[in-house]
């Protein structure tokens, strides 16, 4: 279960960042950036935060409601688009979304505690990575929430324009469903065109 371990370790203001669809064949990436008060969040609301990984569907809608509600959450959600990861790559995008997630915030952090072992250049303030650290942060843990909720409803809306592919379900990863359709009604502008099978297309 997340904890406040590794905010408490920093001075000021802490913010996790988290990311969601690195690994989807279609879609943007979305980033999130979230900062807890933890002297106003209530045990009932951080006993519903986790990593967005280990949730179902229902308690992630729930939680990203409920953390809104609370208002002990500032959070931020950006996005890089597919033509910016054809474009840059997929770790470069990551980071573009994850600084636009960060500057979007309506107060700026002294550090930010980052999902994973590398942090995106260029913040603006100290970075400290924790792999594994939806599961170890509460800031991390609400950011992924954010992201992950934000990137689904977005793939089930585009879902309804691009029928066939599956995304209400697979939310753009490489399911059977999703590969039968490409084979069949071949790639979208929505589809990441660096990423294979879509470069032999």
């Amino acid at each position: 279960m997340p904890s406040f371990r590794f905010e408490l370790r920093c001075e000021g203001r802490v913010a996790g960042i988290d990311e969601a669809g690195r690994g989807p064949l279609a879609g943007p990436v979305y980033a999130a950036a979230a900062v807890i008060d933890r002297t106003r969040a209530a045990r009932k609301l951080l006993r519903m935060i986790d990593d967005s990984k280990k949730l179902s569907h229902a308690q992630r809608e729930e939680t990203y409601e409920a953390m809104i509600v609370s208002g002990v959450v500032q959070f931020a959600i950006a996005e890089a688009s597919v033509e910016e990861i054809d474009r840059i790559n997929i770790l470069q995008a990551t980071f573009l979304a994850m600084r636009r997630a960060l500057q979007a915030l309506a107060e700026q952090p002294e550090v930010v505690l980052v999902d994973g072992n590398r942090a995106p250049p260029q913040l603006g303030c100290r970075a400290e990575t924790i792999v594994g650290g939806d599961a170890h942060s509460y800031s991390i843990a609400a950011a992924s929430i954010f992201a992950k909720v934000a990137r689904d409803r977005y793939m089930t809306r585009l879902a309804e324009a691009f029928p066939g592919y599956g995304w209400e379900r697979n939310r753009g990863y490489g399911s059977a469903q999703h590969l039968d359709a490409l084979t069949l009604l071949g790639p979208t502008p929505h589809h990441r065109m660096s990423f294979a099978p879509l470069r032999a297309m």
